[in-house]
């Protein structure tokens, strides 16, 4: 692929520190920090505090990768064009699409997710949840047509505001917390902890997401990895926060470790700790979703240069230079899944596995472009080796939802095959 291509030519660099650290965290911290740290408690008990660290320290390379590739390669194809250079353009297509399949899907969970959270408060029904979901998405959407210095600006607000209803949530269990909670220490024996660590890889996936808008980075090389390595810290030590306070405060157990944080704050505060972790959800699943909904647009404008995609997806506005073609097909598909399911075609627990998977592989796909870009470079390499075998060794336990990603595979191989022979 030439300079050109790789360099895809209209976005602008808007993206300075503070606004690549508050992308990366609201990549990351999903509605998991919700959920996991109360599952991973009744898994493993007191002792899945050590699971959090361990997965703390295993996902480091993952994200050391992705910031120091994105450092040298800086471009909206994101990992696509790190696979692109490292294994040509077929091996770089696929991965592209591997990431833009995978925002149609999870952007909406995501928001019906948030939906959810206000819905138990509110007393909603169906109809309600899937209107504030697609306000959730419309209201995404409308930040990335702006462009990305105005979404990068919400979204360092919104992250901030996370951080400090996380914190003080933190704070305001403290005076609940007790040594007592922490005997037995692994009531479920050793083997449980590694179970849980398996469970809060989903806590930190979302690395590859920000490679994406790398091409507008202020000075990339010097920022992609200090954003990384912000928010890789900034990350860490809220999960661990949450999960130390979790255990602490016995917010787990038969029937509640689904609404741990929602226990854990309201022995403080009451029913307002409800409302909290409502609010909190529903920042978190924006941010998150703004993330992902640029960067896939991002991706969808990069695949449409290189031709492997339809002319409309590189489409950019003329006033504010962002890739409403992209942002289009994304639209398209958000009302196509949340009307599978409004209507009960597919549940949320059946459709999530397939993200996941298509994620999965993309990470994979970085993994391999790191060890070979990356070979000059002797923390880069290690990085790059140690997530690709953590990676790969976990791949096989997706179960069938494996099988998603090389369907895509199989798909785009057969019609770049017939697009050679009618070109």
């Amino acid at each position: 692929m030439s300079k050109a291509a790789s360099q895809v030519p209209g976005l602008v660099k808007t993206l300075g520190l503070p606004q690549i650290v508050a992308l990366y965290i609201g990549a990351v911290i999903g509605s998991g920090v919700l959920l996991i740290p109360g599952l991973a408690a009744e898994m493993a008990g007191p002792a899945s505090i050590l699971a959090w660290v361990l997965m703390s320290v295993l996902v480091l390379p993952m994200a050391i990768t992705m910031g120091l590739l994105s450092a040298r390669y800086p471009s909206s194809g994101g990992v696509s064009t790190f696979v692109r250079n490292a294994y040509g353009n077929n091996a770089g297509n696929i991965v592209g699409w591997f990431f833009l399949l995978s925002v149609p899907i999870g952007a909406p969970i995501l928001s019906v997710t948030g939906a959810n959270y206000l819905a138990v408060l509110l007393n909603w029904g169906d109809l309600q949840i899937y209107v504030a979901a697609a306000l959730i998405l419309i209201t995404v959407v409308l930040m990335n047509v702006f462009g990305m210095h105005v979404a990068a600006r919400v979204q360092t607000i919104v992250v901030a505001l996370i951080i400090s209803i996380l914190v003080l949530a933190i704070v305001a269990s403290l005076p609940h917390a007790s040594v007592a909670n922490f005997t037995p220490f692994a009531p479920h024996g050793w083997m449980s902890v590694i179970s849980a660590a398996g469970l809060l890889f989903w806590c930190f996936i979302g690395w590859e997401a920000v490679t994406h808008l790398s091409e507008e980075f202020v000075d990339p090389r010097k920022n992609a990895i200090r954003g990384v390595l912000w928010s890789a810290g900034i990350v860490s030590l809220l999960y661990l926060a949450v999960a130390f306070m979790t255990v602490a405060t016995h917010s787990y157990g038969a029937g509640i470790s689904a609404a741990s944080l929602s226990i854990m704050v309201q022995l403080s505060l009451g029913p307002v700790g409800g409302w909290i972790v409502a609010v909190t959800a529903l920042f978190i699943c924006i941010a998150t979703a703004n993330a992902y909904v640029g960067a896939a647009s991002r991706i969808a404008y990069s695949l449409a240069t290189e031709k492997i995609a339809p002319r409309w997806f590189g489409i950019l506005h003329a006033k504010y230079r962002t890739p409403v073609g992209g942002l289009l097909f994304l639209s398209l598909c958000f009302v196509v899944v949340l009307s599978v399911l409004y209507f009960g075609v597919i549940s949320l627990s059946e459709l999530i596995v397939l993200p996941n998977a298509t994620f999965f592989a993309t990470y994979i796909g970085g993994c391999l472009a790191g060890v070979r870009l990356l070979h000059d470079s002797r923390a880069g390499r290690l990085a790059a080796w140690t997530s690709l075998v953590f990676t790969v060794g976990l791949y096989p336990f997706l179960g069938w939802s494996a099988l998603y990603p090389i369907v895509i595979a199989v798909i785009l191989f057969l019609w770049q095959k017939r697009y050679k022979k009618t070109a």
